[in-house]
């Protein structure tokens, strides 16, 4: 694979952040814009989309799921970050990424990040499985 790619516009950008954040939070993409400036106001929503519509999430050797699991892996270790966590609890698992390997991976983030920030994002994990309907036998 190339390393180069062409610089994708802003308008390019945008769309394909409306697009990601659109999956991940579950909603149409034409409500996106509004979602996300209640959230953080207009310019950081602005910030957000731009930057979702970049190219961290686009094939360069990782997958959706390698990316997904990363991605999960750095917020349970922030802690703090809950609501974040959610989503891409979601976006995991629509990227093939099952509720026991989530589980399993929390789990073992217990001994690297501590036990109190694992078991809220343990916590936070299970209730959004559980929201999604789902459980945790593979």
């Amino acid at each position: 694979m190339s390393s180069e790619r062409p610089e994708a516009s802003d308008a390019d950008r945008r769309v394909r952040g409306i697009a990601a954040y659109a999956s991940q939070f579950g909603i149409d993409p034409s409500e996106v814009v509004a979602h996300m400036t209640r959230l953080l106001g207009a310019r950081m929503a602005e910030e957000a989309l731009q930057s979702a519509g970049g190219g961290a999430w686009e094939d360069d050797g990782l997958s959706l799921r390698d990316r997904s699991i990363a991605v999960l892996a750095a917020l349970i270790t922030q802690g703090g970050v809950e609501s974040r966590l959610r989503g891409h609890i979601r976006w995991a698992v629509q990227h093939d990424v099952s509720p026991a390997q989530i589980e399993a991976l929390v789990t073992l983030l217990a001994i690297y990040v501590g036990y109190p920030r694992a078991s809220v994002a343990m916590e936070v994990v299970r209730d959004e499985i559980a929201q999604m309907g789902l459980s945790f036998e593979e």
